[in-house]
């Protein structure tokens, strides 16, 4: 392999204001990039667009799939909650080609939070969309732009035990919607104590993962985004000598 892994990480196309400017921008949080760069890899947005998912992953090493606002509850077949943000069809539809494509390529995938979601509806699965029914308080969620703390053990034996050991991990989540039903080629591999899924995988694959939480937001803990980077690396080298 030449050079560091590139991993791709979707973003943002939302209304921004900077200089003298304001107008629609592919962003993301500054925080992923950093995430992915101090952990030795080059970090690449993926912005939604009409098409190109197919060239897009052949191009890159890894895939992060960021966090964000709501899918649309179309997606997994329910009318939408009350709570439930706005629908971002432009998004939606780019991630899951982009993921497809992962999936396809057999490429490293991390998805955050929004992202997480995303892989367990494209796979099937179904979501809780707003969390505060079921838990009957909102520590995931405490407040706009306020992450909320919590702890989360790992399964023993899974693939993601390796990576962060089996807990208590602490772990800062930003989410009022979850997992209900789990996609197909899914396992969960971390749970808070409210016995919310945290964490999911897929075991036939070397390194496919969701988290519900935030790691990019707790840069005193790096290791998902390591592993990522070790994972592309490997894959990168594993394409070359093909």
């Amino acid at each position: 392999m030449s050079g560091r892994p590139l991993i791709g990480i979707t973003s943002y196309h939302d209304m921004a204001s900077w200089g003298v400017w304001q107008q629609p921008a592919a962003l993301i949080p500054y925080t992923y990039v950093s995430a992915v760069t101090r952990a030795g890899g080059v970090a690449v947005l993926l912005p939604p667009q009409q098409s190109g998912a197919l060239e897009a992953v052949s191009a890159i090493d890894g895939l992060l799939l960021a966090g964000g606002p709501d899918l649309d509850p179309d997606t997994y077949g329910q009318d939408p909650h009350p709570r439930t943000g706005t629908p971002n069809s432009e998004r939606d539809d780019w991630e899951f080609a982009v993921l497809g494509e992962a999936l396809r390529q057999q490429i490293p995938v991390l998805g955050v939070c929004r992202g997480m979601q995303l892989m367990n509806v494209a796979l099937g699965g179904r979501l809780i969309q707003h969390l505060p029914d079921r838990l009957g308080d909102v520590a995931h969620q405490p407040a706009p732009a306020v992450f909320g703390d919590q702890s989360v053990r790992v399964r023993p034996g899974s693939r993601l035990a390796p990576i962060l050991g089996t807990g208590p991990v602490p772990v800062r989540c930003y989410h009022h919607q979850a997992v209900a039903e789990i996609g197909h080629g899914l396992l969960p591999a971390a749970w808070c104590g409210d016995e919310t899924v945290e964490a999911l995988e897929m075991p036939e694959r070397d390194f496919v993962f969701g988290v519900q939480w935030h790691p990019e937001a707790a840069p005193e803990d790096n290791r998902l985004f390591e592993a990522l980077v070790e994972a592309a690396s490997k894959n990168s080298i594993e394409r070359e000598n093909a």
